[in-house]
């Protein structure tokens, strides 16, 4: 389904991981819907020029662009950050409306659960940071959102999942153990917004071939298993989940909350 075809959004989408793989996607393509991006990304002096283009191609649909290159699992940060939105003003006497909260942090640990020497497994410290950056600062971010009336009827809350929350794959356990928790807190967050009109789902891309993912040891023989696989004949892109997106983000799928919804083309089925 083309983003053309759906009606116009309008508001801000705060996008968590924003400056490439999914989050780059999305913002671009939610821009392109009509959405204002606050683009919140974790970039190295070599890397720092992609989110820079990624700012100057949505100021070039004639879009707000506010890129934030900052720790997301930092509070201190994470309130800078929204300061930043809030000082974007009132809208008819309210503050700025998220209307699409999109998280898609990758950042983490691979390391296995048990090695030849203790320095080669994962250890507590590792564990926790991957946690609260994968998991975790979803609640952080969305608690924030909501004391400062950033979030209100109609938002919509997005995380991003993988099949990885429920299959194991060699090193993935700590991210596996992440995402299984990002997929509760979205369930126990839609239990607990509803009433606000506010909505919650994760979206479990399927293979996709992103930054994060050429991470993962043995991300070779993933990607060609799923491209072989998959009933579509080809893995996942970042423009499908884009796409799926700005289509769930419609104001017509208020009763669509705490879901976990595929974008996979059918690759969960093989």
């Amino acid at each position: 389904m083309s983003g053309a075809a759906l009606a116009p959004l309008t508001g801000w989408a705060l996008i968590l991981g924003a400056s490439s793989g999914f989050g780059e996607a999305c913002a671009l393509e939610l821009a392109g819907a009509g959405l204002d991006i606050l683009g919140v990304h974790l970039d190295r002096r070599e890397t720092l020029p992609n989110a820079e283009r990624i700012a100057g191609e949505i100021r070039g649909q004639g879009r707000k662009a506010l890129f934030v290159n900052m720790n997301a699992a930092d509070p201190d940060k994470r309130k800078e950050a929204l300061d930043l939105l809030a000082a974007e003003g009132t809208v008819d006497g309210a503050p700025p409306c998220v209307r699409v909260l999109l998280h898609s942090l990758a950042f983490g640990t691979l390391l296995p659960y048990f090695g030849e020497k203790p320095e080669a497994e994962i250890n507590p410290k590792q564990m926790d940071m991957t946690l609260n950056v994968m998991a975790h600062s979803l609640v952080w971010w969305t608690q924030d959102l909501v004391r400062r009336k950033l979030l209100r009827d109609g938002s919509r809350i997005f995380a991003m999942t993988s099949a990885g929350s429920s299959r194991i794959w060699k090193s993935y356990g700590a991210v596996s153990a992440a995402k299984s928790a990002l997929e509760s807190h979205i369930r126990q967050i839609a239990y607990e917004l509803s009433a606000q009109g506010i909505t919650a789902n994760a979206i479990r891309a399927g293979v996709t071939d992103t930054p994060a993912l050429r991470k993962i040891p043995g991300h070779e023989a993933m990607i060609d298993a799923m491209r072989k696989g998959n009933p579509g004949g080809r893995t996942t892109t970042p423009q499908d989940i884009a796409r799926a997106l700005v289509a769930f983000a419609q104001p017509g799928t208020r009763w669509l909350t705490g879901n976990v919804l595929g974008v996979d083309g059918g690759e969960i089925l093989v």
